[in-house]
């Protein structure tokens, strides 16, 4: 029940672009806790804005007005010389340690799927080092036949957006 009442009192903010306070504290306190050192923060959130990707974010705030988590996902698309496919891809997902254990992280996992169904997705995927059971928990599969560039493994999930006859 305790649960149920924090996710009731939360306000999720939808992001284009990175130049959110709040956003941009939240990103360092989750590269911090990552051991990720970044000499031009300014800069870093520059190039999220601008690489062309179509990187979006859904920040989600407490009652307080204090950050809980964040979400950072993107369209991808795989192709070959036949076929091409789009998927949803979670880039960065950080969910305050005071905050963890709440539902807030299904929470925001959740609306990052949505936005990926909204715009006929058929797939989301990810990479995860770190939480690999919450994945497989919310039905991601690891795959082995995506290879991630960082050697983290791959996982995905089929979000059920294949057109029926």
């Amino acid at each position: 029940m305790k649960g149920a009442l924090l996710l009731e009192h939360t306000q999720d903010i939808f992001l284009e672009h990175f130049q959110d306070p709040r956003f941009q504290k939240a990103f360092q306190q989750y590269f911090s806790f990552l051991g990720v050192k970044v000499r031009d923060w300014e800069g870093l959130f520059r190039e999220m804005d601008q690489d062309g990707r179509g990187n979006r974010a859904y920040l989600r705030l407490n009652a307080a007005g204090e950050t809980v988590g964040f979400i950072q996902f993107c369209p991808m698309e795989l192709s070959g010389w036949f076929f091409q496919k789009r998927l949803g891809f979670i880039r960065e997902f950080w969910v305050a340690p005071a905050c963890q254990g709440q539902g807030h992280g299904s929470a925001l996992l959740a609306l990052a799927e949505g936005w990926f169904r909204e715009q006929g997705f058929s797939g989301s995927i990810l990479t995860t080092d770190t939480a690999p059971g919450f994945y497989e928990k919310h039905g991601y599969r690891l795959d082995p036949g995506f290879t991630a560039k960082n050697g983290d493994p791959a996982y995905v999930k089929d979000l059920g957006n294949a057109l029926t006859p």
